[in-house]
């Protein structure tokens, strides 16, 4: 396994209109974030990840884009952002930008030229079909709700949106459009940045016949993911770009891959095949969904999650690398979700951290999760901003469903959960503007604070400073080998990591109650070390029956 400084980083992903604001304008922006640099870098983190910023109509948040190479002016201007780079790069940390390349904006001036004509040559950016007998060309549904096709009465086609129908698909099959993106990419790469995180990219490849997709009795419908998601050229795509842009920098590259195995990921991953550094997965984030999807709400198995993440630890660790993730802008909040946002948000949320940040691979830390940020619950639909939880709101009216069974639904897994306003401090708006916000501030922003954590030496805040600070100094952490302990224990997630003769054991309880346990005497060693513990008075007894605390969380060095 080869060292390289993307394995050993620690990611911070900023949600730049939830952010910081600078001017007032209620909406976060650039100069925001550069005022808040010297936070990110007392953290520790070493990779700052910025969600779109691009020029953008803003159906989706930015991820609508309608001009690859211009800052939205709600974020600021290009000489702003060359200030964010340059000021990044002081601090010795660096920049990964997103790449959404799925799809553009409709607003894109190539879209608007395509739209023109059938001859126009801008017309096979993009994907277009005739219909079928008065209806779309095939039965497919958005991933926002609704047909996946729009017709366009001028010329008398659809054209494909995997997402809002102002997020018309990208046709890759274009030699022509593939050049476009690929130096739009190397324009970016030569201002200095040091690589990208890649929207849906395993979407980009589309089968020729796009036939229809398996339809349920009560849908209109249907799910065309098994054919659009690493789709026929995807591998050769992806190779490609590599040839042609990524592989003349030193960067790092995460593609978000809905869908993706472990054994595709070990294709996309692995440095001789020469496509990606790591994928975002979720399957995790999807453990806690029913049978129909993620706003059919079923509580979370932890012997799910120990066999999903174990499978993904073993199936990557000679070969590849993981991405580390329980929050990001589309994911309700981990300790919302996993564990307690209650008595016990500190506790959970750190044991929570502990669990993702010793595994093996690249940790990601999502803007607020470092103070322990919970999910809202806003009072009306009205005060939500995300298209897809009003697309949901109105298709559950639609089929009858009662408002509050609805907002049962949007409270524990709609996306807005992660977009509230970052809490800086107790003042108005939680410090985050001194103008109306674009979205609500979650209630509770005078007790969940960074001001108040920074002051706290036992805050969540600090014990993430910890988490990134033990990495930095045990190899083990980063590179070694991985193996479940207690695998049919239903409340304790234990694991072991192994390097060069050094043995790390992880000890995290998922459960409200204490729990005992004597998991050390599966390992065999001559002395231990407790490198870090949720709590103050935790048992240092190094062998024997040990009591975990209600979500305790303990980290073992043994030799």
């Amino acid at each position: 396994m080869h060292k390289k400084w993307w394995k050993e980083s620690v990611v911070y992903q900023i949600y730049p209109r939830s952010f910081m604001d600078s001017n007032g304008d209620g909406i976060g922006d650039l100069q925001g974030i550069i005022s808040k640099l010297d936070y990110l870098k007392n953290l520790g983190v070493d990779v700052i990840w910025l969600s779109p910023v691009y020029e953008s109509p803003n159906d989706d948040n930015g991820y609508d884009i309608s001009d690859y190479q211009a800052i939205m002016r709600e974020f600021g201007t290009m000489g702003d952002w060359d200030e964010l780079l340059k000021e990044i790069h002081r601090r010795d940390m660096k920049l990964i930008m997103d790449l959404v390349v799925n799809h553009s904006s409709d607003e894109h001036k190539w879209f608007v030229e395509a739209k023109k004509s059938k001859e126009n040559p801008y017309r096979d950016y993009y994907i277009w079909r005739k219909g079928k007998d008065g209806k779309e060309p095939n039965n497919w549904y958005s991933n926002f709700g609704g047909s996946a096709w729009q017709y366009d009465e001028q010329t008398d086609e659809y054209y494909l949106h995997l997402f809002s129908k102002k997020q018309p698909d990208l046709n890759w099959e274009n030699p022509t459009l593939r050049n476009e993106i690929y130096e739009m990419m190397q324009w970016w790469l030569d201002k200095g940045i040091d690589g990208f995180r890649m929207d849906v990219i395993n979407f980009i490849s589309k089968p020729e016949e796009m036939p229809d997709g398996e339809p349920k009795p009560w849908k209109k419908y249907a799910s065309g993911s098994k054919y659009y998601r690493n789709g026929p050229r995807i591998h050769e795509y992806l190779q490609e770009m590599n040839k042609m842009v990524l592989s003349n920098y030193d960067v790092m590259t995460v593609g978000e891959m809905p869908g993706v195995t472990p054994e595709l990921a070990e294709i996309y991953t692995q440095e001789e095949k020469k496509e990606l550094n790591m994928v975002f997965q979720f399957e995790h984030m999807g453990l806690d969904n029913g049978p129909n999807g993620k706003w059919d709400l079923k509580p979370l198995d932890l012997l799910d999650l120990k066999k999903n993440l174990t499978k993904w630890q073993k199936a990557l660790e000679d070969k590849g690398w993981n991405s580390l993730y329980f929050n990001n802008h589309d994911q309700p909040r981990i300790v919302s979700r996993f564990g307690n946002d209650g008595p016990l948000r500190v506790e959970s949320a750190k044991m929570l951290a502990t669990l993702l940040h010793m595994m093996k691979g690249t940790p990601y830390i999502y803007q607020g999760e470092e103070i322990g940020m919970t999910n809202v619950q806003f009072d009306s639909i009205e005060d939500y901003r995300d298209i897809e939880i009003h697309q949901f709101y109105q298709e559950q009216l639609e089929e009858g469903l009662s408002v509050g069974k609805i907002m049962e639904s949007i409270y524990a897994k709609g996306r807005d959960n992660s977009r509230t306003p970052m809490q800086w401090d107790h003042t108005e708006n939680a410090g985050f503007t001194t103008g109306t916000p674009w979205i609500k501030v979650n209630t509770n922003y005078k007790k969940v604070n960074v001001k108040g954590a920074i002051a706290d030496p036992n805050s969540i805040y600090h014990y993430y400073r910890k988490l990134i600070e033990l990495r930095k100094e045990h190899e083990v952490i980063v590179y070694g080998n991985y193996d479940l302990l207690l695998e049919n224990h239903p409340e304790i997630f234990a694991y072991k990591r192994s390097l060069n003769g050094e043995t790390l054991v992880v000890i995290c309880n998922f459960s409200e109650k204490e729990i005992e346990t004597n998991v050390l005497q599966e390992v065999t060693f001559d002395s231990c070390e407790m490198l870090i513990s949720n709590y103050q008075d935790s048992d240092k007894e190094e062998e024997g029956e040990m009591i975990l605390l209600p979500y305790e969380a303990r980290v073992y060095l043994v030799k």
